[in-house]
C-alpha cells in the first residue's frame, strides 16, 4: 500500500484527502490508508500546506482568481482555515485581474457597455470578485459619457 501511495506522490503533489480517495479507488482499506498517510505526513512526503501553496501558484499563473482557486482547494479536501491563509498570501488579486484582462483583450479598457459586459463575464468566470473586476476595467466600472 505504501508503494502505491509513493508511486502516486512521485508523479505530483497530492492533498491528504485526494490521496486517500485515490488509494480507496485502488481497493485499499480505509484504516490502512489512514495509517500510511499519517506515516507519509510524518516523514514530510505528504503536506496539505505545500500542496495548497503549489496549487495556488499554478492557478495564479493561469490567471485564475481567488474564488475559483478557493473552490479548487475545497474540492481537494483542504481545510477552510488553510484555504483562507493561502488565498490571502496568494497574489495581488487586483493586479492579477488587470493582467488577465490585458492578456486576453489588450491594454485598452473598453468604453462600450457590450464589450465591458463581455470582459466582466470573462473575469467573473475566472473567479475574480466585483472589486477586482472594477479595478481591472477602470475605477468606477462605468463607461465614459464624455464625447
Amino acid at each position: 500500500m505504501r508503494a502505491g501511495a509513493l508511486a502516486l506522490l512521485g508523479r505530483r503533489e497530492y492533498a491528504r484527502a485526494e490521496l486517500s480517495t485515490a488509494l480507496q479507488r485502488k481497493g485499499y482499506a480505509a484504516d490502512i490508508i489512514a495509517e500510511a498517510l499519517s506515516e507519509l505526513a510524518g516523514e514530510g512526503l505528504l503536506n496539505d500546506e505545500r500542496y495548497a501553496e503549489s496549487l495556488v501558484r499554478q492557478l495564479v499563473g493561469r490567471g485564475q482568481g481567488p474564488t475559483r482557486i478557493r473552490q479548487a482547494l475545497h474540492e481537494a479536501g483542504i481545510p477552510a482555515d488553510l484555504i483562507a491563509t493561502v488565498i490571502e498570501a496568494g497574489a495581488d488579486w487586483h493586479a492579477l485581474a488587470t493582467d488577465t484582462r490585458r492578456r486576453r483583450f489588450g491594454a485598452e479598457a473598453p468604453s462600450e457597455w457590450p464589450e465591458r459586459a463581455r470582459q466582466m463575464r470573462f473575469l467573473q468566470y475566472r473567479g475574480f470578485s466585483k472589486d477586482h473586476i472594477a479595478s481591472a476595467l477602470g475605477s468606477s466600472g462605468a463607461p465614459d459619457d464624455d464625447p
